[in-house]
């Protein structure tokens, strides 16, 4: 694991704390989540869990991998039902498997090969939510890594093989953010 990036992220959430405030899902995933026949979920890079706890509400079983103990702690103990698996892991090394899950989400975590990893963990009819930051001029976080914003109709090209796409949009972020960044958001059902 890498130790550095472990530290940063639990001494981010534990000085800021409202980062791991109770959230609404992603709207992409509650419009979504009926689209797949199974039961099985992973929640990449989930934090507090918003994502995880709304599909355990809804009857799926969810390994929510995070590098943050102190984020996993919090989704553990929102847990309902005892459906949500925390895993503790870098998501460089996490191994997601091939054909393993029904539906998986990957929200505000920009990493592409991680994409291509979780595009073969998705069941053959499988669906998966992808939404993160875009490259935009009025973005107000003008510090941002190029490298973890997406470029315009990126998310298109990244799914345009094998893939049915049910949802594609650009939207501004949620209010809670600290900055106001513009998202895209996918959702595609995996056909071969």
């Amino acid at each position: 694991m890498a130790v550095e990036d472990k530290i940063k992220w639990d001494k981010k959430y534990s000085e800021n704390i409202d980062l791991l405030e109770a959230r609404e899902p992603s709207k992409a995933v509650v419009n979504n989540y009926k689209e797949c026949s199974g039961n099985r979920a992973l929640d990449l890079a989930s934090g507090a869990g918003r994502n995880s706890l709304f599909l355990e509400d809804n009857g799926f079983e969810v390994d929510a991998v995070d590098i943050s103990k102190f984020a996993l702690d919090i989704l553990q103990g929102r847990s309902k039902y005892n459906k949500i698996n925390p895993i503790l892991a870098d998501l460089d090394e996490f191994d997601l498997g091939e054909e393993r899950y029904d539906f998986i989400v990957k929200c505000n975590f920009l990493d592409r090969e991680l994409i291509e990893r979780a595009k073969k963990a998705l069941k053959i009819g499988g669906v998966m939510v992808v939404e993160t930051y875009v490259e935009d001029e009025e973005n107000e976080k003008k510090n941002s890594n190029p490298n973890f914003l997406l470029k315009k109709d990126e998310l298109l090209e990244i799914f345009k093989n094998g893939f049915e796409i049910l949802e594609y949009k650009t939207f501004w972020n949620e209010s809670f953010e600290k900055y106001r960044m513009k998202k895209a958001s996918i959702v595609v059902k995996r056909l071969a």
